[in-house]
């Protein structure tokens, strides 16, 4: 298998993955077999994931150890974020308004699945206020964040730990070197981990097929091509367009992360690409201070395919009801979106916790969320390929708006994987 790049490894387990999950669908004895094999891999990734983000931003801010060019980068940053992020809430209304997806459906033959694990979660959040999420950022106890993966309060400390060993000059030089230490091992151990992921890709993707079906897509077929037309369009258009003023292209990142992009959307978990898309940015001429900020960051408040998602299925479920949403109530929900996709970041099954934390407030039927919620897992695929894409193209935005990006060395680079392929 070592002379198949990993792509095409992943490839095959995902392709492996569904015949055996289509000819043993509704048996639950493979069930049990297959579901061991993806959960290892997705506990592998979380495990290395927190290490990562906290040595790398460590050594990161530390090269920088200046306040105010941090406070700048993060100002830009979460700008970038809201524009990007809004862009892609009004490009899934524009969709939705186009296709219909939701006009003609007969929900008498659609089946309904539990979403009361949503809801709990949902009742969670919303007892708490927009500004909490902003108070939460900052850690009562960084063991406790580190324990329960909270990204945000953890960048928030890793941030000022890399600030203050800076500011100490030589006593902070084998502090910092512990950390750089900790990077170089942690990307070590990634790679030994990444040579498990078509076996666990295999698992995930043969566990969801013969659990739902791939039959389970027809009624609502619709709304699944709508979804995928619309993601691949922003991707295209918009987040093209955002490469081309940065000097490169979409195709650049496409065949720079092409590994992290099966790995994502075959597993549908961002966590997965994280690791080696921070690297591999870096090696694309991106600083590893901006790195480091920009890409944990993203995955609390860039989820460019995870807004533009939960525009697309709003609108559906309207339509699906027969609820006409004129022009001041898609604009209402524009807003509702901008607020409640990024005060519940980081909570898992973030994106139909943010429906269901929405659809009220405008006038929708809470209810719909569970005619979809069988086939939410294909969806997620490809608004996890979109998240990706959207925060790799944040880290060149950025170094780029800070005049830090090496050009040469991102050309270099590139250069060498297109010799490699």
């Amino acid at each position: 298998m070592k002379k198949f790049g990993l792509a095409f490894q992943i490839l095959v387990g995902l392709i492996l993955g569904v015949a055996v999950g289509a000819i043993f669908y509704g048996n639950p004895t493979v069930e049990s077999y297959l579901k061991p094999a993806g959960d290892i891999f997705i506990r592998l990734i979380k495990m290395i994931v927190v290490p990562i983000v906290v040595s790398s931003l460590v050594v990161g801010i530390a090269g920088v150890g200046d306040i105010k060019k941090l406070g700048r980068l993060g100002g830009k940053t979460i700008l970038y974020f809201e524009i990007v992020t809004t862009a892609a809430i009004v490009f899934g209304l524009l969709v939705a308004n186009l296709f219909q997806p939701g006009a003609g459906v007969n929900m008498a033959g659609l089946a309904k699945s539990d979403i009361t694990k949503y809801v709990e979660a949902t009742e969670k959040v919303t007892s708490h206020s927009f500004m909490d999420t902003f108070v939460n950022i900052v850690p009562k106890n960084i063991f406790e964040s580190l324990v329960a993966g909270d990204m945000l309060a953890i960048i928030f400390f890793s941030v000022f730990l890399g600030l203050g060993i800076a500011a100490i000059g030589e006593k902070g030089k084998p502090v910092l070197a512990f950390f750089q230490g900790l990077a170089e091992s942690m990307f070590w151990v990634t790679n030994q981990i990444m040579k498990f992921a078509p076996i666990g890709v295999f698992g995930l993707i043969g566990m969801t097929v013969s659990k739902f079906g791939i039959a389970s897509l027809l009624p609502l077929g619709k709304l699944v091509l709508a979804v995928y037309v619309g993601m691949f369009l922003f991707v295209v258009l918009i987040l093209g367009l955002i490469a081309k003023l940065c000097g490169t292209s979409l195709m650049a990142f496409v065949r720079i992360l092409k590994d992290e992009l099966i790995l994502a959307y075959s597993t549908a978990s961002s966590e997965t690409a994280l690791p080696k898309m921070m690297e591999k940015m870096e090696k694309f001429g991106v600083p590893k201070a901006i790195t480091s900020f920009v890409v944990p960051t993203g995955y609390s408040f860039n989820l460019d395919g995870s807004t533009l998602y939960q525009a697309i299925t709003a609108m559906f479920i309207a339509q699906m009801y027969g609820i006409h949403m004129p022009i001041s109530s898609q604009i209402m929900l524009v807003f509702v979106l901008m607020l409640t996709s990024k005060g519940i970041a980081g909570v898992p099954g973030a994106s139909f916790v943010v429906l269901l934390a929405t659809l009220g407030s405008v006038g929708i039927p809470l209810e719909g969320l569970a005619f979809i919620a069988g086939i939410d897992r294909i969806l997620d695929m490809a608004r996890t390929v979109v998240n990706v894409i959207g925060n790799s193209i944040a880290t060149v935005v950025m170094a780029k708006w800070e005049k830090q990006y090496d050009q040469d060395k991102g050309q270099q680079y590139l250069e060498s994987i297109k010799k490699g392929s």
